[in-house]
């Protein structure tokens, strides 16, 4: 259809433009999509529209090919009955019936047409507002990119770099600076720490020889004192039996 085309040739047209004018190229792009789809709603009236005057045809059509066929048979009843100027009259009223039904069955065929146009347009149009819609996604991306990219420009080339640049490297070697104390404070405290513990250490080690001397010196004297005990026991017995043997 016309407006089909002229529809679509617009909105390409305005898609490879959109993104050099001044207004919202999203608000324009989203616009774009409504507007086919607003035809495609009115292309669906159209052939639900076309459709049902189809129907109306083909009933009219059925109806006036049946009331032919019902004047044959009356004209076929008075022929028999002798009344041909009865028979006559009903085969003219059927003949009527049946150019009404033939011409009924031209205008059901050129509808039919229609139909498949309307409904091949219909699935062009579809097919088109996907496509659209896709196309419609990349330039929004692309608009919102570009957008961006134009706000940073704008606002670098608002910035004195020189003077903000300056100021931070002042700041990192104030920066490394207390960084430096901070590691040496740390590093003597950490060594102060280690010669405590080390004294502790040393200390302790000292403290545990002793005692390690202390508990052999008397496990030896405890040892000295069972093999003495031992010996007397030895002795006493002995002397025992030497008195038994005197006896």
């Amino acid at each position: 259809m016309g407006f089909l085309q002229r529809l679509w040739r617009i909105i390409k047209a305005n898609i490879n433009s959109v993104l050099q004018k001044t207004e919202d190229p999203e608000k324009i792009l989203e616009q774009a999509v409504s507007d086919m789809q607003e035809d495609l709603v009115k292309l669906r009236q159209a052939v639900a529209q076309a459709i049902a005057s189809q129907k109306r045809t083909e009933r009219q059509a059925n109806q006036a090919k049946n009331t032919a066929e019902e004047w044959k048979k009356r004209a076929q009843l008075a022929l028999e009955k002798g009344n041909e100027e009865l028979a006559r009259e009903a085969l003219t009223r059927r003949q009527n019936y049946q150019q009404t039904a033939d011409s009924l069955g031209e205008q059901l065929e050129q509808q039919n047409q229609v139909i498949d146009k309307l409904k091949a347009d219909m699935r062009k149009l579809e097919s088109k507002i996907s496509e659209a819609k896709n196309k419609k996604d990349m330039y929004i991306a692309r608009a919102r990119s570009a957008e961006a990219t134009q706000r940073v420009s704008e606002f670098m080339q608002g910035v004195n770099t020189g003077s903000s640049l300056s100021a931070f490297e002042q700041m990192e070697e104030k920066v490394t600076e207390m960084e430096a104390s901070a590691e040496a404070t740390a590093e003597m405290r950490q060594d102060d720490i280690e010669q405590q513990f080390a004294s502790l250490e040393q200390g302790g080690s000292v403290d545990a020889e002793l005692n390690q001397m202390k508990q052999q010196s008397q496990s030896r004297s405890q040892q000295k004192e069972r093999t003495e005990a031992q010996q007397a026991e030895v002795d006493q017995e002995l002397e025992k039996l030497r008195s038994e043997l005197k006896q």
